[in-house]
């Protein structure tokens, strides 16, 4: 059995509970990442400035950005050939790595560009990410229950059986639909708290660019959801779905100078789920999750670039 390695007298598998929990079932890549110039044009061959592989995965920052906001998180996904290093940094953060799973297939990762301004171009490939078997997924959301969070992006299938589950199972979720392809069609979105989406993802998802008319289209047809849109350096706005009424929120972005933006929409999404579980205003998240970005720019790389809390203090 695939499981074996999971002890099966542990907290996650048995329900055994002790307050809310975060489960965060996502990706974990490793990143191939080239300074350049500019970003290769068609037909053209470029040389780069330098190389490094780095760990990465949008699953797998926001766990490090939950984790050094201070959340406690565990991550469940697919580990697979050549990334034992992933599984290595998510322990070090502080991050439960009980519930992981090895395969076989080449472990998910991605090609990154980064230009002289800090701007990136990613070309991704699944991998170990595409391998989520069923059995897996039910294995582990029944050991998650009413009040707990799961947190979704779309580097990995089986997102429709995983949000059918945990709905049942009463716990709160949240998809940051990235990449937007449409397999995200067949997810209901009815059974979502929060959608996380960036200005292009917004427009994808709803066909509107302007931020309130994107939340008019979505709050129409998805009356329950909550919408977080950012928008790179115009900052962000939030609208609240709740109780029958609707809080809404802008936050302006805060003004660096950036050297690698890889990273930036993960860290936001960390802190800012992270201030949601410990149920601080919705001002309070924007912010701290501003700032945490802003902080994550000026350095380069993904999960390695993510601030701890106590540097936004």
């Amino acid at each position: 059995m695939v499981y074996d390695y999971i002890k099966e007298d542990r907290s996650m598998i048995t329900g055994e509970r002790k307050g809310m929990r975060i489960l965060n079932f996502g990706s974990l890549n490793l990143d191939y990442v080239y300074n350049v110039d500019h970003f290769v044009r068609p037909g053209e061959t470029l040389a780069a400035l330098s190389r490094d592989v780095k760990p990465g995965g949008k699953g797998l920052n926001q766990s490090v950005a939950l984790a050094r906001a201070g959340a406690q998180v565990c991550h469940a996904g697919c580990l697979g050939a050549g990334g034992e290093i992933l599984k290595s940094i998510l322990d070090e953060n502080g991050v439960d790595t009980s519930l992981l799973l090895p395969v076989d297939e080449m472990q998910g990762h991605t090609v990154i560009q980064v230009d002289r301004q800090g701007e990136n171009s990613i070309l991704l490939y699944g991998g170990s990410n595409r391998c989520v078997p069923d059995e897996y997924i039910r294995r582990v959301i029944t050991g998650f229950g009413q009040g707990d969070w799961l947190i979704l992006q779309n580097e990995i299938n089986g997102l429709p059986l995983i949000t059918e589950l945990a709905a049942g199972q009463g716990m709160h979720i949240v998809l940051n639909p990235s990449p937007y392809d449409r397999s995200l069609e067949e997810t209901d979105l009815n059974r979502l708290d929060w959608l996380l989406v960036n200005e292009i993802e917004a427009e994808q998802i709803s066909g509107e660019k302007e931020p309130e008319k994107v939340w008019e289209k979505l709050h129409g047809q998805y009356p329950a959801l909550s919408v977080l849109i950012t928008l790179g350096s115009s900052g962000s706005t939030a609208y609240r779905a709740g109780g029958g009424n609707i809080e809404t929120h802008r936050e302006e972005a805060v003004r660096v100078k950036a050297v690698d933006t890889t990273a930036a929409g993960d860290t936001y999404t960390g802190y800012f789920i992270a201030g949601l579980t410990a149920g601080r205003t919705l001002r309070a998240c924007m912010n701290e999750a501003s700032r945490a970005a802003a902080i994550a720019v000026t350095r380069p790389g993904a999960a390695g670039s993510i601030p701890w809390r106590k540097e936004l203090d």
